[in-house]
């Protein structure tokens, strides 16, 4: 199977230009971040949103898996303002309203073969805090990730002590890649390939030789329009022009 995965898309309408371009992969994975970007004002981000709902309502014969951001969670209605960045504060009743609208088509994390997507990346350290260390394994990390959104998405808060996000405690929305890679030295990271957004980079390769290529960070659909495609189990890159 083919898949084409997307990075954090803010707004930006260019993940058309992937599909146009990926138009014969079978699966398409968004890793969130939908919202939160001055260069689009708040009605420009929920169609371009409810844009991506409608491919995946009107292409039943595509899989379209799209993940859940951290500019997109203090958007759950139950969520509300965390103070964290980004938030629309004027304009959040209409974001929430788009996300309780399609929240059955958002999820946390999704894995195949030997690869683990999600937003920001997932951590051990994270599971263990949340699931209790030997409670939970690689197999399932998608499932339980998702299940526990559904029953406590409060679950999911930023914590930590650094205030970047740069803690092995962080959840998948939120960690930096340094403690991910620090988190999952000796556990994750021989199991798995992690494919995440969340910071913003110039290319996606560079990032991938520097963590030895068991991370691939994605965050590029608003600088050189990178993006990432998987298969027969081999990663390729390309890009898009992300100017109209």
């Amino acid at each position: 199977m083919k898949t084409a995965i997307i990075g954090d898309v803010h707004g930006r309408p260019f993940w058309k230009k992937v599909i146009d371009r990926e138009y014969n992969a079978q699966r398409y994975i968004f890793v969130g971040d939908y919202f939160d970007n001055v260069k689009y004002n708040t009605d420009e981000q929920i169609y371009n949103f409810q844009h991506i709902i409608a491919y995946k309502m009107t292409h039943p014969e595509k899989e379209v898996v799209m993940l859940i951001g951290n500019h997109d969670y203090h958007y759950f209605p139950e969520v509300g303002n965390t103070n964290t960045a980004g938030y629309q504060a004027e304009n959040a009743s209409s974001l929430e309203l788009a996300i309780k609208t399609f929240r059955k088509d958002l999820q946390v994390c999704y894995q195949f073969d030997d690869f683990l997507i999600s937003h920001a990346g997932v951590s051990s350290v994270f599971m263990d805090n949340t699931f209790g260390a030997g409670n939970w394994t690689y197999e399932n990390i998608a499932a339980d990730l998702n299940n526990l959104f559904n029953t406590d998405p409060m679950a999911f808060r930023f914590n930590g002590t650094d205030p970047s996000g740069d803690d092995p405690e962080q959840g998948p929305m939120w960690i930096r890649t340094e403690s991910l890679v620090k988190a999952n030295r000796d556990t994750l990271e021989s199991k798995c390939i992690q494919i995440f957004g969340h910071t913003k980079i110039d290319r996606i390769h560079r990032i991938g030789k520097i963590t030895k290529s068991r991370y691939q960070l994605i965050d590029t659909l608003g600088t050189s329009g990178e993006y990432l495609v998987i298969e027969d189990g081999s990663i390729r890159y390309d890009a898009v022009d992300i100017h109209f």
